[in-house]
């Protein structure tokens, strides 16, 4: 066993209960979750909550007046104040529901695209971005005839500031992360933000990796936009999150047209419905909000800031365990505090798909590939890596199990 001196703030073993994936065995072995950044398990009270509102509830929402309607759209829109404290939005209309993280931003690049983009206009992306934060700028710098820029990353994953404020200067746009998926790097955004602000340029940040493991209070980061999906919060999939400042969001023209963002319709225009229901085409994922209310319930029940601190000091153990292991090259930034739960990493010549195929016969699930950062890829010179990503209900002992399955992977691969 791991000797190691770390204090919990939280009851792994209690909150290991909750999930009833955590209990099943995967080829005879003891499932260890390692993959979190993809996406995260599910409590037992978000699956409950799905089951609730199929089995009691069932119904469209904003549209009829019998019981079961109220009920649902209630619930629907109790989600939507959960989510706004959460984020500490300032108004629940700043808050818009999408499919995902990837909608999110796709929605704000579409809805820029006559508003805010110009023949010669600059947009400015960073070398970390998941694709989801740089292919729709990378597209719409082609199409407007924009100039795109990109903040180079350092070998140790961090942004390079100098370049940062040479390159914003005379942007429309600054698009960047808040928590690498691939480093773990965590990203100031606030001062980022307030950097963005003051050049007159329009900040979109992709909170996906951060909003699950850290605090995060928009009224204080400052952004204009910010997106993150409720799968990688113990929430279902198919549900994201748009946060856009309102003055902003009501100069937007929608996204999708039609449903619920509909007010009136007549044979010369249209008009579109009040904020948030603008940019809410179609009939939702009525459950998956629902079930998305409920997995920040159990967050706020175990507090962000414990969350934090636990995962910090677990990836500390992580990257002092893993780094011990011969052959063994890690990305991202050597100190702890300046990453979240994300460790990624080559073996000697081992390919990432061999590593994660041999530990998955170990029982333990990780990620391997690109994982949709190839700017990363070609930074660092590699076709893939390995991540190992941790969240609230892991353990030393799954560092354990990570660190003697890599021990395998060296056997079985020499």
């Amino acid at each position: 066993m791991l000797e190691v001196e770390r204090t919990p703030k939280l009851d792994v073993k209690r909150i290991q209960e909750d999930f009833p994936i955590l209990k099943r065995l995967v080829h005879g072995k003891k499932l260890v979750y390692l993959d979190n950044a993809a996406t995260t398990q599910k409590p037992r009270k978000v699956i409950d909550t799905i089951s609730e509102y199929y089995e009691n509830q069932n119904s469209n929402i904003h549209r009829s007046v019998h019981e079961l309607a109220e009920e649902a759209t209630v619930a629907f829109e109790s989600s939507r104040d959960k989510v706004q404290e959460f984020v500490k939005a300032k108004s629940r209309e700043e808050v818009i529901f999408t499919r995902n993280a990837t909608e999110a931003l796709n929605l704000v690049a579409r809805s820029a695209f006559d508003k805010y983009v110009k023949a010669g206009d600059k947009i400015v992306v960073t070398e970390m971005e998941h694709h989801s934060n740089f292919v729709p700028w990378q597209q719409l710098s082609q199409h407007k005839g924009a100039k795109l820029e990109i903040v180079d990353v350092s070998d140790e994953g961090e942004l390079d500031e100098a370049e940062i404020e040479t390159k914003i200067s005379g942007a429309r746009i600054f698009a960047f992360t808040h928590m690498s998926n691939v480093l773990g790097t965590i990203t100031d955004a606030k001062r980022l933000s307030k950097i963005a602000r003051d050049r007159g340029a329009i900040s979109v940040v992709d909170g996906a990796q951060s909003t699950p493991h850290i605090p995060v209070n928009l009224q204080e980061i400052g952004c204009d936009f910010f997106a993150f999906s409720a799968h990688k919060m113990l929430g279902p999939t198919g549900v994201g999150c748009l946060y856009g400042r309102r003055e902003l969001l009501e100069e937007m023209p929608p996204f999708l047209l039609g449903g619920d963002m509909i007010r009136e319709v007549h044979r010369g225009q249209s008009t579109w419905n009040d904020l948030p229901w603008k940019f809410e085409a179609g009939t939702s994922n009525i459950a998956g909000v629902i079930g998305f209310g409920a997995a920040i319930d159990y967050l706020n029940s175990l507090g962000m800031e414990n969350v934090a601190s636990d995962e910090g000091e677990l990836t500390k153990v992580a990257l002092e365990q893993v780094s011990r292991i011969k052959g063994i090259q890690i990305y991202g930034p050597p100190d702890y505090r300046k990453r979240g739960g994300v460790i990624s990493f080559n073996l000697g010549k081992i390919h990432a798909h061999d590593i994660a195929s041999i530990l998955d016969s170990e029982g333990i699930a990780i990620r391997s590939g690109h994982h949709c950062a190839q700017l990363l890829m070609e930074k660092f010179c590699v076709p893939s890596t390995s991540r190992a990503s941790f969240y609230l209900y892991n353990s030393t002992e799954d560092v354990e199990a990570l660190c003697n399955g890599l021990k395998k992977v060296e056997e079985v691969m020499s």
